[in-house]
């Protein structure tokens, strides 16, 4: 990991203070890329990583901070996970949907059938674990393929969020394994107006918003270097 010295004053040391710092800057990717700084993970101390230790274990944090609601989780970042606040995630919302709600998207043929045949199940229930939805959903071995691509895509476009992560249950009813994602639209979390709040502005003055924070942010960050991670 390419992280901080567990004495270097400007670490961050809780999920807590992560979450301050989520909400000051606005939208943050959870491992190290291009943009030199844009991450939790070069902020955060390289020898706390999966150690299991959920007071000093971002690994852990980003189940505690998903859970919480405080701030969106998902892969929102060149496919990649990361945090939005709850500020700038309509921003977000309007401009990677293109103003778009999931059912029009449909209307107007710029969505699949695969994506079609995950978001149809939230209409159902408002959580999925995984292996859940994609069983649920017709995917697999026999079905439609591709499920995690199609998830990914679903949470680029700001459709679906990770909102916990929770152990799978054997038939005696005992938890079993590492943690998986469960998966939510934001709306059902946050609610509908939250989310839509910046659909009255053009979707590429949200970009224009997005494109100013990371460049006030992140100076010396290249264009392509800004759009391979926030388009």
């Amino acid at each position: 990991m390419y992280g901080l010295d567990w004495n270097d004053p400007l670490r961050i040391r809780s999920w807590q203070e992560l979450v301050n710092w989520i909400n000051e800057i606005g939208f943050l990717p959870l491992f190290r890329n291009e943009i030199e700084g844009f991450s939790v993970e070069e902020h955060t101390a390289d020898v706390s990583w999966w150690t299991g230790d959920p007071e000093q274990d971002p690994w852990e944090w980003r189940e505690i901070i998903a859970r919480s609601g405080k701030v969106a989780y998902g892969k929102f970042f060149g496919k990649k996970a990361g945090f939005i606040s709850l500020e700038w995630f309509p921003v977000f919302a309007n401009y990677r949907r293109d103003g778009y709600d999931f059912d029009a998207r449909w209307d107007d043929e710029l969505a699949n059938i695969r994506h079609k045949k995950i978001m149809d199940r939230f209409e159902i229930q408002l959580e999925y674990m995984g292996v859940q939805l994609k069983r649920e959903a017709g995917f697999g071995k026999d079905g439609e393929k591709n499920f995690a691509g199609i998830i990914t895509d679903l949470q680029m476009q700001t459709y679906l969020v990770i909102k916990d992560f929770r152990r799978k249950v054997n038939k005696r009813g005992g938890e079993y394994g590492m943690p998986v994602c469960i998966y939510s639209k934001p709306e059902d979390i946050w609610g509908y107006d939250m989310v839509t709040a910046s659909y009255s502005v053009n979707p590429s003055s949200g970009w224009e918003k997005i494109w100013n924070q990371a460049k006030k942010l992140y100076p010396m960050a290249t264009d392509e270097q800004l759009v391979k991670n926030l388009k």
